[in-house]
């Protein structure tokens, strides 16, 4: 792609300043696949930039936030949880910025919506960019992004497409062979429309969770068996009438 197709409005840094970012992002993305990988940050990146623009929002901001905020994946990935990837990719993300010559203050900026994206994380968005980079995150693991990423994801650990009827799956630890998409659904994404801070997530969040339902309790009746969805599939005629 040519300079001249890009969109202005997509690079609040500039052309030149966003592709350096995204080169020396790359590295940390591989081996990460198609869930914490490049696309997942390039959605992200157009959902911040969306948001950014209803609420009036530091652009520039939440462009470098939203292209580095996974850079701290691997780490977490490797020590299965051990290591936080949002404080950790907040330390990485100084380094990258300093050398790129950013002001202090606007490398504060950023490494603040770094750390404060994570879910299960401790460190509350305080600013307003901060609480979009998070928004943004979360809309992109709802919705059918989200179950695939989810999918994905359990696929990566090695877990099981769909648990058992006689396991608790809230009582299963991540990185297990039960730590499954429909186990993430209801620890997690089941959630996430509550807990958006932006007006704009919280519409957007509230429509993928109606899909998220659709699909996962159909992926509860057929796991069931072919009889149990037959005879659900009857149900759902006969009321129809």
């Amino acid at each position: 792609m040519s300079k001249d197709s890009f969109k202005e409005d997509d690079y609040p840094l500039g052309v030149a300043l966003t592709e350096k970012i995204r080169r020396l992002a790359d590295p940390y993305h591989d081996g990460m696949g198609g869930c914490h990988g490049p696309d997942h940050t390039e959605r992200v990146h157009k959902t911040v930039l969306h948001i950014g623009r209803l609420m009036g929002a530091q652009l520039d901001v939440l462009s470098a936030a939203a292209l580095l905020h996974d850079i701290g994946r691997r780490f977490e990935t490797r020590e299965q949880g051990k290591i936080c990837h949002a404080e950790k990719g907040a330390e990485l993300a100084r380094d990258i910025l300093e050398k790129l010559d950013f002001a202090p203050a606007l490398i504060d900026a950023i490494a603040h919506c770094i750390e404060a994206h994570r879910y299960r994380g401790d460190k509350i968005p305080k600013t307003l960019e901060a609480k979009i980079l998070y928004d943004a995150d979360k809309l992109d693991s709802i919705g059918a992004v989200g179950i695939g990423r989810a999918f994905l994801f359990a696929g990566q650990t090695g877990a099981r497409l769909h648990n058992d009827n006689d396991v608790d799956i809230l009582a299963c630890k991540p990185y297990s062979k039960e730590d499954t998409a429909y186990r993430e659904f209801k620890f997690k994404m089941s959630k996430i429309k509550d807990r958006m801070l932006t007006p704009e997530g919280r519409r957007l969040a509230e429509e993928r969770h109606d899909f998220m339902e659709v699909f996962f309790e159909r992926l509860e009746r057929e796991t069931k068996g072919a009889e149990s969805l037959a005879e659900d599939m009857l149900q759902v005629a006969s009321e129809r009438g």
